[in-house]
């Protein structure tokens, strides 16, 4: 069998050369929209056994109005809390102006609530004097207050909600058409894997499916049955607005360890009411609920889909979230499933099953 000619090695390193500097050029064109990208994929591998039911369900019904419909129940379930979430808070910000504005005028004493607290009172009640008791030295301190959030944050808050709108946008467009095209999009997927990376890129993309899967589902859904649980303590306890800070938890809790923050505003809230008894119950139940989900409800349903031990789950959600945000949560868990069957194949000499 004869080498290649030169001029054939010369025109196929270009080629590659070529290929490469447009794959480049491609990604730095996209990089702003990448998270939207993966946002999109991530969403619509969660609903693709729901949009499959859908399309048997009303099979004369066009895919273009089943993406549709999908797209528009996203778009409410992330639109409609953060309405709320915004109603609630503009309530909040009337009687934050009125308890500035009689702070200027007459001061604020000390509140009865930070006697109660077990441990710092005389601190924080000697720092209460010397800032907010009289009214001079509570309107100085409110000014300054104010000056440094308005120049610090202000500017700031303005361009990320922007930029999060064009993202959150772009992701609902993406999904749209991914919904509508799935089986051509998969079936691509699928011919360019089996090019690429042979039979292993049938198992490596199954298996991020998986993950994917049941991190959602170890993740999104234990989180929201840890929110709405919280959600009734809070109402019980007497916690102000308790929805909105049930819905506030189900978020934290689908970060490990990240509902602790949501128990502790509540507690706050709780002190601030003069109920320190109630502030250790909602620590006492929040933390028990969380512990049975995070050892015993969540390790199940992600580690039976990814088949990773908690450990590796847990470096997956934690080092994701680090690197990618709110979008490791999904990425990372998925990422270490492949790569431990990837060594499980090379240990076992052989495919290993994905179930």
């Amino acid at each position: 069998m004869s080498s290649p000619s030169p001029d054939a090695r010369r025109g196929k390193i270009a080629r590659l050369i070529l290929i490469g500097l447009l794959v480049a050029l491609g990604l730095w064109i996209v990089s702003g929209f990448l998270p939207a990208l993966i946002w999109a994929v991530v969403i619509a591998v969660a609903l693709d056994p729901l949009v499959a039911r859908a399309e048997t369900r009303f099979p004369t019904t066009s895919r273009g109005l089943i993406a549709f419909l999908f797209t528009l129940a996203v778009a409410l379930l992330v639109l409609v809390p953060i309405g709320f979430g915004i109603a609630q808070g503009a309530r909040e910000a009337h009687d934050i102006a009125g308890w500035i504005a009689q702070a200027r005028h007459d001061g604020l004493p000390p509140p009865p609530w930070i006697a109660t607290l077990p441990f710092g009172s005389g601190e924080i009640a000697g720092w209460w004097r010397d800032h907010l008791a009289d009214p001079a030295d509570a309107t100085a301190y409110l000014d300054g207050l104010n000056h440094t959030l308005i120049a610090t944050h202000g500017t700031l808050i303005g361009k990320g909600i922007a930029h999060r709108s064009v993202i959150f946008g772009f992701t609902l467009l993406t999904l749209f058409f991914l919904v509508r095209d799935r089986d051509a999009i998969v079936a691509q997927c699928r011919a360019a894997s089996e090019k690429m990376l042979g039979p292993t890129g049938e198992r490596i993309g199954r298996q991020a499916l998986l993950s994917v899967r049941g991190t959602i589902d170890g993740l999104v859904l234990v989180g929201l049955g840890v929110g709405a649980l919280m959600a009734m303590v809070y109402f019980l306890l007497g916690v102000p607005h308790p929805i909105l800070l049930g819905f506030a938890t189900a978020i934290l809790a689908m970060i490990p360890f990240g509902a602790a923050a949501a128990f502790a505003i509540a507690a706050l809230l709780l002190l601030v009411q003069g109920s320190p008894i109630g502030a250790i119950v909602v620590i006492v139940i929040g933390l028990g609920i969380v512990f049975v989900a995070d050892h015993f409800i969540r390790p199940t349903l992600i580690g039976s889909a990814t088949r990773l031990p908690f450990l590796w789950v847990l470096i997956g959600i934690l080092g994701g979230v680090e690197a990618l945000g709110l979008l490791g949560l999904f990425v990372g868990p998925a990422t270490m499933a492949v790569l431990v069957m990837l060594w499980r194949e090379l240990v076992e000499g052989e495919p290993g099953p994905v179930a």
